[in-house]
């Protein structure tokens, strides 16, 4: 046997506590990494993956890590092969019994059916070997469950799988059947001379050479007169697939005698396992033989698990920076249409007129500040209604500007996701994700309306225990509030001809205004923070959009990483010697 050595699991302690062995301790290691698989995205191959997935997860727990604890227990002999090959004629042929039913119709859909010794029942209790399979005692028809059939004239030691066909029209049965064939010590594949040839059994042998598997072979109903050239073409047939050691063993055509197989036809095969099963070392070897070429291959079939999971990650990364690109993108344009004066035309330039006064607003940014100041308090103080339509205006220019990024955001993060086939897969399945959230509009403003408040309690605690602080209460700590919020909505950018000089205007008379009422640090200070601020909730609002793209990611759990699942299969190879 190639590569370390497999050692019966488990090592009892000075203490007489038994210490999990290293080598099971990888295995299950493995199997919590393939458990944790998860392949959302629709990528080319995912389905194939998922199938890999299963069939690795299932040969650890149905084979592996049971033989792996009991290397002396008996050897699992599974009889495979394709449809109407005669496998259960077979079966019951090598134990003189009819222990199995043989299919009549096509597909033979039915509980796969395990021949043993009674001595050998408490190895195959629920719970050992193929523990996912309900036990019977009885035929019930169910393809998901194993039906135990104990008889003395089973060898000690050695028991009989007759598994569904390999090749059947039924997936399930063809699952099924791979999945018995995984967990056997030995592959009894059985064809015919009329098949044996045929592509199906042959993928399964080719697999069970690259993992090391111990194979036999029977060639079934061969003419007397064609025994020598089919079974020299068969076993050159094998040589070349790296089977060319495997017992073959040719049962030639005739008349079944009282429903079963001449006794002279079956009696080397028979022979042969009763020998096996005789020799606690042979079947030990057999064991070990396949179950290390089971561990060695875990590396090289798992390959393409590890691709999927890679492709998984490079696919959802794709997807999320996308959708986090489309919303960073609205967020800077809110950022840009505040900082340039874009929001101070309209509506809120006209409200913000309405505060201060119309009249001569630019000649008035060349008289003394008290004159403006003076202007500012008649109008706060007096003139109550003009404020608040400026703080609606305010308001709805803010929303509206959000609205209009987030419907922005949404059509190019969905536009990106369809161009990708798992994308499209994702949005066809949340309907609406192409359009703002429902509610969007109503926790915008409540957002905009809670910056407000903000903005109000930043004026009342600046500068506090300073004297100017009650002067700027005398001039109304609302009025001193709007005039921050139009100064940090009013550093004029890419404005127009008379927009320039209007907003212009109106920062510059925010300005005066604030610096002496407050201060020119306390100024800078105020509309640091109030723009800050708002920048905050607008990120916060816009994050919570894009955060419906990263749930849909992320629908499905945290998955194993190729990274971690690699390092499973490592800490593995590293205890088989696998390269």
């Amino acid at each position: 046997m190639r590569g370390a050595p497999v050692r019966q699991a488990g090592a009892v302690t000075a203490g007489g506590q038994v210490r999990e062995d290293p080598l099971e301790q990888a295995l299950r290691g493995l199997r919590e990494a393939l458990g944790a698989v998860r392949l959302p995205l629709a990528v080319p191959g995912a389905e194939a993956a998922l199938a890999l997935r299963r069939e690795l997860a299932d040969q650890l727990d149905d084979y592996v890590l049971p033989r792996l604890a009991r290397l002396d227990a008996p050897l699992l002999v599974v009889v495979g092969g394709s449809t109407g090959a005669g496998k259960s004629t077979l079966v019951n042929a090598l134990v003189r019994a009819d222990v199995t039913r043989p299919g009549v119709l096509r597909p033979t859909t039915r509980e796969p059916v395990l021949v043993h010794h009674p001595d050998d029942a408490p190895w195959f209790a629920p719970g050992r070997l193929l523990p996912g399979l309900a036990r019977t005692t009885g035929a019930t028809g169910d393809p998901g469950s194993l039906q135990l059939v104990p008889t003395p004239a089973a060898p000690r030691g050695l028991a009989l799988l007759d598994a569904p066909d390999v090749d059947s029209v039924v997936a399930e049965n063809r699952r099924l059947a791979g999945q018995l064939l995984a967990a056997a010590d030995l592959w009894l594949f059985l064809t015919t001379a009329a098949r044996y040839a045929d592509a199906v059994p042959w993928a399964l042998l080719r697999e069970a050479a690259a993992r090391s598997a111990v194979v036999a072979v029977v060639l079934d109903r061969v003419p007397p007169e064609a025994a020598t050239e089919v079974r020299a073409h068969l076993a050159g047939m094998l040589r070349e697939e790296g089977l060319g050691r495997a017992p073959l063993f040719v049962v030639p055509e005739g008349g079944l005698a009282s429903g079963r197989l001449p006794e002279d036809a079956v009696a080397p095969l028979r022979g042969w396992l009763h020998g096996l099963a005789a020799d606690a070392p042979a079947r030990a070897a057999v064991a070990r033989a396949t179950l290390d070429g089971v561990l060695r291959s875990y590396g090289r079939r798992a390959a393409p698990l590890v691709e999927a999971l890679a492709a998984q990650e490079a696919t959802g990364r794709d997807l999320g920076a996308a959708a986090a690109g489309a919303y960073a993108d609205a967020v800077r344009a809110v950022d840009d249409a505040v900082r340039d004066g874009s929001l101070l035309r309209g509506e809120v330039l006209a409200r913000w007129q309405d505060v201060v006064g119309t009249g001569d607003l630019l000649r008035g940014l060349q008289r003394r500040v008290g004159h403006l100041r003076d202007r500012v308090t008649a109008a706060a103080t007096g003139r109550p209604a003009p404020e608040e339509r400026l703080a609606e205006a305010l308001e709805s220019g803010v929303e509206a500007l959000v609205l209009a990024q987030a419907a922005s955001a949404a059509e190019r993060a969905a536009g990106a996701w369809r161009r990708d086939p798992a994308g499209r897969a994702l949005l066809a399945a949340a309907p609406g994700l192409d359009r703002p959230s429902p509610d969007l509009a109503e926790r915008t403003a409540r957002a905009v309306r809670d910056w407000q408040g903000a903005v109000l309690d930043l004026v009342r605690r600046e500068g506090a225990d300073r004297r100017r602080t009650a002067r700027a209460v005398a001039y109304g700590v609302n009025g001193v509030a709007l005039a921050v919020m139009v100064l940090v909505l009013a550093s004029v950018g890419p404005l127009t001809g008379g927009e320039v000089a209007v907003a212009g205007g109106a920062s510059a008379l925010s300005q005066k205004l604030l610096e002496a009422l407050l201060g020119d640090q306390a100024v800078r200070s105020l509309a640091a923070r109030a723009r800050e601020d708002l920048e905050e909730r607008v990120a916060a609002l816009l994050g919570q959009e894009r955060e419906r793209y990263d749930a849909l990611l992320a629908q499905e759990g945290p998955p194993t990483s190729a990274e971690a699942l690699r390092a499973a299969l490592h800490a593995v190879a590293a205890r088989t010697g696998a390269p």
